[in-house]
């Protein structure tokens, strides 16, 4: 399923069975709020995928045996190729539903988060160093509150 909006596109892969998730306009709209700002066209998929998947994923490019939330694989444009592709996303449906539980959020909250957070890995941000976890982490409670949602980060 692909969207085209604001130069912005989305193709989403339900890789998941039939558990429920939200819709394509949902990451659309989550997507455009992390990307919008930088003022140029994207393009990247976002693929949900099963625990098993996840894991599977998570071992092979970082060495860690267990499924995880969210996984970023962004695209290298190779030298003199003009391409939007900003990259892949990778979202685990059981590890964003029970996390969303643990942490006493939404379902769609939490999705939102980590949609926004895996984008802004795809840009560039990390948060493996302290400073650097500071930038991210307001710019994706800026970004997290602007669509109404509660600062992803405060406890509840």
């Amino acid at each position: 399923m692909a969207n085209n909006t604001a130069n912005i596109i989305v193709d989403l892969q339900v890789a998941c069975g039939d558990k429920p998730v939200p819709e394509i306009h949902d990451f659309q709209g989550w997507v455009e709020a992390a990307l919008t700002p930088y003022k140029k066209p994207f393009e990247l998929t976002i693929r949900l995928v099963s625990s098993d998947e996840s894991r599977q994923l998570n071992y092979q490019y970082r060495g860690k045996d267990k499924a995880t939330n969210v996984l970023s694989f962004p695209f290298e444009v190779p030298e003199g190729i003009e391409l939007d592709l900003l990259g892949d996303l990778v979202i685990c449906v059981d590890v964003v539903e029970q996390e969303a539980i643990a942490q006493h959020k939404s379902a769609n909250a939490h999705w939102a988060h980590m949609t926004v957070h895996g984008c802004l890995h795809l840009l560039g941000f990390d948060h493996i160093e302290d400073d650097e976890a500071d930038e991210m982490e307001a710019l994706e409670t800026k970004i997290i509150t602007g669509l109404g949602f509660a600062a992803p980060y405060e406890i509840n």
